[in-house]
């Protein structure tokens, strides 16, 4: 059996909720699935570090990276875990699936810049990348929203802003597109591994 991990930062939440969507998609086709969340306590003089979270990532048949999308890329707090992670040189993550992720508050926001950071991350480690497989589903007119945004790298999420406090919330669409990507990255994990 595959073992999935999710490593993502969420600002606000909403990266959070998508996170919680992937993971419930490869559940379905796996029970190891592990939701690893990067914090600001992680990140001590501009350095991130975190043992226990590096070798549950070592240990992963396939990694999916999420993050917000601000300015146009990842977060920064995202980079410092990239920066932090010290696996590149023993290429620790080679031939591990990979895929990713990421929500922002515009229709464009520029996500694309942030999903080709995480492909580009994911070949520096030799991982084996994976896209969303699905067409919008309007055109195929269909209205259940899954990948609305036409994102093919990875799956991209839009909520419109909202500073007045109340809990994040992600369009149907977007929950449905993140939950079919991880239940595409936990089957392209089975199948590698065969």
């Amino acid at each position: 059996m595959s073992k999935i991990a999710i490593v993502y930062f969420s600002g606000m939440g909403h990266t959070h909720l998508m996170a919680e969507a992937v993971a419930a998609g490869a559940k379905k086709v796996t029970s190891t699935v592990d939701l690893l969340r990067i914090t600001g306590e992680q990140i001590t003089d501009g350095r991130w570090k975190d043992d226990a979270m590096i070798e549950n990532l070592n240990q992963a048949d396939a990694i999916v990276f999420g993050s917000p999308t601000y300015m146009g890329g990842v977060a920064g707090q995202f980079k410092c875990f990239i920066d932090g992670a010290g696996v590149w040189f023993e290429q620790k993550w080679k031939d591990k699936i990979a895929g990713g992720f990421t929500h922002s508050s515009s229709p464009s926001g520029d996500k694309q810049g942030t999903l080709l950071y995480l492909a580009t991350h994911a070949a520096q480690q030799s991982m084996i990348w994976v896209n969303v497989g699905d067409l919008p589903s309007s055109y195929q007119g269909k209205d259940d929203g899954v990948n609305r945004l036409g994102g093919f790298m990875g799956v991209m999420g839009q909520s419109a802003l909202d500073m007045s406090g109340k809990p994040a919330e992600i369009e149907s669409g977007d929950r449905l597109t993140a939950q079919r990507y991880g239940e595409r990255i936990a089957l392209a994990a089975q199948r590698w591994q065969k």
